[in-house]
């Protein structure tokens, strides 16, 4: 039998195989394409990374994302770079926050290493930099990143930089920066709408394979009143299941209700208030809010278990706090008939066997009373 014996990488690409590891520990495997959620919010940016992955140094370069702490910059700026090794595993990178390289060319300089710092960042062929915007601290770090920069630029090597404002909004960035910042594409990322955030949670959800612990009325909820960032989304699915193993209790709205309340807020697709007077529409805002939908939800054709109970609990609301007629209940519920507005009475009365319903229900109707007619 003959002995097979794999040869040995070429020196080069021995020596850019042991950057990459080493830099891939730094890398986030859940960070791909695959894993990333596009939504309105985030489709030019989500598009640019790609394009940018499929022809590195050739289309977008420099690729500047930005936006708010938590959105997925980071996650699109790490994708891009799995994409790439997945092609050319041979390729050097280099993922660094600003601080890091801040810090690395001080201790450089202290100890007179400056040309092996140059090398390091000089000689690789994909730079990922998070959070430019910390380079207006020092002009001696804006001095050493500029020719950075340049260098790679020159060689046709990728540059991708996020930051949390645009380049022209870095205050103290030198213009020189600015400029070669905006030389590639920059793309924004803002925060998710209520359908983008759904998307996530559910996204969160299956990876974390969670589909049969979260049901979809409290994916709904959470979406519904978290709402500034990706991050804060999927801190609040993890802190919920912490809470519910915790209080070995299973996951449902009230206990979301419990577990999240510090981070309940009204969120952007809610209205802003609830009126000062106790109207049909004040009815329907205040169990919107309450159950983590839209009025528009409760208004629409839409059968979803996450929209029933509510609908069903404004319906009987309005009959008892106003005296509405079943046939004008129905017709500010997407035109239901008289017999569909009879059945959600009646089922508001069973609803109330379970505790929680009720406890909800009772103190959104005390609430409620309390508005002036």
């Amino acid at each position: 039998m003959d002995l097979f014996v794999a040869p040995l990488p070429e020196p080069k690409e021995a020596a850019a195989l042991a950057a990459n590891k080493s830099s891939n520990t730094q890398l986030n495997v859940r960070y791909t394409f695959e894993n990333f959620v596009i939504g309105k919010s985030n489709e030019l940016a989500a598009a640019a990374a790609q394009a940018a992955a499929a022809a590195p140094g050739k289309v977008y370069n420099p690729l500047f994302l930005y936006g708010q702490t938590g959105l997925g910059k980071t996650h699109l700026m790490q994708a891009i770079a799995h994409e790439i090794l997945k092609k050319s595993p041979v390729l050097r990178l280099c993922f660094v926050a600003t601080e890091q390289f801040t810090n690395e060319l001080v201790t450089a300089i202290q100890t007179k290493s400056t040309a092996s710092f140059r090398r390091k960042y000089r000689e690789v062929d994909l730079l990922l930099v998070d959070d430019v915007h910390f380079l207006k601290r020092t002009e001696a770090t804006q001095e050493e990143f500029f020719h950075t920069f340049n260098a790679l630029y020159e060689a046709g090597r990728q540059i991708v930089l996020t930051s949390d404002r645009p380049p022209s909004e870095i205050p103290g960035l030198e213009n020189r920066l600015v400029s070669r910042f905006q030389w590639g594409m920059v793309a924004d990322i803002e925060p998710p709408d209520l359908e983008h955030r759904i998307a996530i949670l559910k996204n969160k959800a299956h990876l974390d394979h969670l589909e049969l612990t979260i049901p979809d009325d409290v994916i709904h909820f959470i979406a519904h009143h978290v709402w500034s960032s990706v991050r804060e989304l999927e801190g609040s699915i993890i802190r919920l299941l912490a809470y519910a193993s915790l209080k070995h209790q299973p996951v449902t709205i009230g206990l979301a209700h419990e577990a999240l309340r510090d981070k309940l807020k009204l969120g952007v697709d809610e209205p802003p208030d609830i009126t000062a007077r106790l109207t049909l529409e004040s009815i329907q805002a205040a169990t919107a809010q309450e159950w983590g939908v839209t009025i528009e939800g409760l208004r629409s054709k839409s059968r979803t278990k996450h929209l029933t109970v509510p609908r069903q609990t404004a319906m009987y609301l309005i009959r008892e706090l106003l005296g509405l007629q079943l046939v004008e209940i129905g017709n500010v519920f997407g035109r239901r008939d008289h017999s569909t507005v009879i059945h959600s009475l009646e089922r508001v009365l069973e609803l109330q066997e379970d505790p929680e319903y009720k406890r909800r229900f009772t103190t959104l109707r005390e609430n409620l009373r309390q508005l002036p007619r």
